[in-house]
């Protein structure tokens, strides 16, 4: 990256490593230097949260406000009964409107923990749902006024599109026609609310250029597109997956403590860059603890827990992790912030299996996962070796609770309720 940028939004993106391309520096920095630039990132609904994997987004977001610019959060009401088709091996599952709606409601719990929706100046994020403008088209004259801009050889070259269909998956007309309607949200933003920018992944590209062309057809305004990388940690595995499935961001889903735990676990070669994309804490402070070597990394990836988790839950949910990672790891104990199995009276009746208890409290993801934990010796019970799967416990044996321990480092308490 040679580009030196006048303004503070892209020198961050630069320096921080959110930037994997942008249509026009030159242009785009000016826009800044100019005002206050409204940029949009839109996530669909296709599920009741988001997870990891979309926090380099809306830590973006939460940059553009930092650095004078306007959020717009843009959820995808209408875009996801159609469902992106990038870079997916098959169609997505369709969801009814009370299902997207669903989702909507827990996705947007999330963004008040990272931008201002009420600062009441310029600066003064919005959260919008492009079913305002994308339900009530006519497909005639959507196909007339909009549709006449698009090629579809230009659409079929497309990487996203291109990659399908080199591998000769089905690519249904439903799925073909997402980057159109995601075309047509910047070409709306950028009508209602003077939006001049769109951000995203890097596998967005596509569906970015698109919107900026359609817009110079349509309104001949000059608008922009900026890319992320998309990341994945230093052995391979893609950002925001753990190996019990999406690290998700809201707390009901996924608690503050196995949220902490999460970034806790970072491997050593990413916590420099994960501090740099992840907190507000300052370069040079990101750069001091990524240096960290040894026993001191673990220090360094404490602080990154911290960090992340803070902003999310708040200082006091980061606070009780971190008291409850000591207790465990350092004294052994039992912390107070473990994710819980609360049974019922009913539920051991007539006792109830080691193996159940191991899968219903989320250390294994089936029986046979469970069995072969007991049986590689990775399982404890009160850090005690679990070594017979065939164990039952009785409500006796419950009145205290007990600790359950996969590995070194995943840990669940079982109590009666």
């Amino acid at each position: 990256m040679t580009y030196h940028p006048k303004s503070d939004f892209i020198t961050v993106m630069i320096e921080r490593g959110f930037l994997a391309d942008c249509t026009d520096y030159q242009g785009l920095d000016d826009a800044f230097a100019a005002g206050v630039v409204p940029a949009y990132i839109g996530f669909d609904a296709t599920a009741q949260s988001l997870h990891v994997g979309s926090l380099i987004q809306i830590m973006m977001l939460r940059w553009l406000q930092k650095c004078g610019g306007k959020p717009i959060t843009l959820m995808g009401g209408g875009t996801t009964k159609v469902g992106d088709p990038s870079f997916r091996a098959d169609e997505r599952p369709l969801l009814t409107t009370k299902q997207i709606n669903a989702n909507i409601a827990g996705i947007k719990q999330v963004f008040a923990a990272y931008i201002d929706y009420e600062s009441g100046d310029d600066t003064q994020a919005l959260m919008l749902n492009n079913a305002e403008w994308l339900e009530d088209l006519n497909y005639l004259d959507f196909l007339r006024d909009i549709g006449r801009h698009f090629s579809v050889n230009r659409m079929l070259a497309f990487e996203s599109v291109k990659s399908r269909l080199d591998r000769e998956q089905s690519l249904s007309f439903l799925e073909f026609n997402y980057m159109i309607l995601q075309a047509y949200d910047f070409l709306e933003l950028n009508r209602r609310y003077g939006c001049l920018l769109q951000l995203g992944g890097s596998d967005q590209w596509g569906n970015i250029v698109n919107g900026i062309d359609l817009t110079r057809r349509v309104l001949d305004h000059e608008i922009y597109g900026l890319t992320s990388p998309l990341l994945t940690t230093s052995d391979g595995k893609k950002m925001g997956k753990s190996q019990d499935g999406a690290i998700w961001l809201n707390a009901e889903m996924c608690a503050p403590y196995e949220f902490w735990q999460f970034w806790r676990n970072t491997n050593d070669d990413d916590v420099g860059r994960f501090l740099k994309l992840y907190t507000d804490l300052p370069i040079a402070e990101c750069d001091r603890l990524g240096a960290l070597e040894g026993s001191d990394i673990n220090e360094a990836k404490i602080v990154l827990a911290n960090e992340v988790t803070k902003l999310l839950h708040g200082k006091d949910a980061a606070a009780a992790a971190e008291a409850t990672a000591r207790e465990v790891f350092e004294k052994g104990g039992v912390g107070d912030d473990l994710p819980t199995l609360t049974l019922t009276a009913d539920d051991v009746s007539d006792g109830i299996s080691v193996v159940q208890l191991i899968v219903r409290s989320g250390l294994a993801g089936s029986g046979k996962e469970a069995k072969r934990l007991i049986a590689d010796n990775g399982a404890k019970m009160n850090d005690e070796a679990l070594t017979d799967a065939g164990m039952v416990l009785q409500a006796a044996d419950l009145v205290t609770p007990i600790k359950l321990s996969a590995g070194k480092k995943r840990h669940a308490l079982v109590q009666l309720g």
